[in-house]
């Protein structure tokens, strides 16, 4: 588990990502959006030379897409993922090791978390970027059950 914790909102929650996976938290100028494209894929950008995929965390969660321009840049399966998040805070030092179990914000979380961690007195929902890409890949397609 990494010590260092970015805390950042996504679909209105304060949650964490461990900082070590995040190369850059960036504004996105401009999304090109492509077609055909899973729903939680909001497009692609540039940056610095490099194309990212640019990924919705609300979308990816099934809520009301995103309306912000700020992204947590991830690289991941080999490739880099910008992903669109409400807002990014600070970063801060963990204060114990990540607790599997009982997640306090419901089932559409279980999906995307670690587990909880405890930082600066309050306790984070610890979150896993590589699945908020994996976004609809997690969902059952449509008309099964």
């Amino acid at each position: 588990m990494a010590d260092l914790l970015l805390i950042l909102r996504i679909a209105g929650e304060r949650v964490a990502f461990p900082a070590e996976e995040v190369e850059s938290v960036i504004e996105l100028d401009e999304v090109v959006p492509v077609p055909g494209a899973a729903c939680h894929i909001a497009g692609l950008a540039s940056l610095r030379s490099r194309v990212l995929t640019v990924v919705d965390c609300r979308a990816a969660l099934d809520a009301p897409p995103a309306e912000t321009a700020e992204a947590v840049v991830v690289p991941s399966g080999g490739h880099f993922y910008a992903l669109l998040v409400d807002g990014v805070e600070d970063v801060i030092d963990a204060s114990g090791p990540v607790e599997q179990g009982n997640l306090p914000f419901g089932s559409v979380w279980a999906r995307v978390a670690r587990g909880t961690v405890e930082a600066e007195g309050e306790l984070f929902l610890l979150v896993d970027p590589h699945e908020l890409v994996a976004g609809a890949a997690l969902r059952a397609p449509a008309g099964t059950s």
